[in-house]
């Protein structure tokens, strides 16, 4: 005889594979690298510091 399942139980973990496959698909779509991250974070900061180095002088 077989094992009784939980088809509940069945049920949300099937999901949550779709979702974690929807969400991997979605980060190779949309999502950008750390270095990507990093330089356009490096870049913003820069800009910042170049903004207020401007707002003190005459």
């Amino acid at each position: 005889m077989a094992e009784p399942v939980n088809l509940n139980r069945f049920r949300k973990q099937q999901a949550r594979a779709e979702k974690k496959a929807r969400a991997d698909e979605n980060a190779v779509k949309f999502g950008r690298t750390k270095a990507e991250k990093d330089l356009n974070r490096a870049r913003a900061d820069k800009a910042d510091r170049d903004h207020d180095g401007h707002k003190n002088e005459p």
